[in-house]
């Protein structure tokens, strides 16, 4: 993705546009799975963690981004379409590889509607689906 682009994705959710968060945003978007703030670390090691983690934390309070506790222990983040703005019917299902353990977005899936008792509000709804991605069932 060109820089431009990459600034009108930013700017499009009221983001100023800066060298760092553009590194940060072009590598989430290069990546095929939802990453880690320690792959983007790794990823991007000239960079200081703390300026990552704000970065990161920026995206996510913009709807830039969306955080998925696959149940790794690590929180993973992937890049918002961009029509998206994190509602809860707008969320889709997640899919984590037990043995590589990326967590994929499964954009074409919504997440099962769950009726809720009365006077219960839902603000987001986790669901991740486990097992093994296609290209780890290739190796075995």
């Amino acid at each position: 993705m060109k820089n431009e682009q990459l600034v009108e994705k930013l700017e499009a959710r009221g983001i100023k546009p800066t060298a760092i968060r553009l590194l940060v945003l072009r590598a989430m978007l290069e990546s095929d799975h939802a990453v880690s703030l320690s792959e983007l670390e790794d990823r991007l090691e000239t960079v200081d963690k703390s300026t990552i983690f704000r970065a990161v934390m920026l995206f996510l309070s913009h709807h830039l981004i969306h955080g998925i506790a696959d149940g790794s222990g690590m929180l993973k983040y992937a890049v918002c379409s961009d029509d998206c703005h994190c509602e809860a019917s707008e969320l889709h299902t997640h899919f984590y590889c037990e043995k590589c353990r990326k967590t994929f977005c499964l954009t074409g899936l919504p997440v099962p509607i769950v009726q809720l008792p009365v006077g219960f509000t839902v603000n987001s709804v986790n669901y991740v689906v486990r097992g093994i991605c296609p290209e780890c069932q290739e190796v075995e």
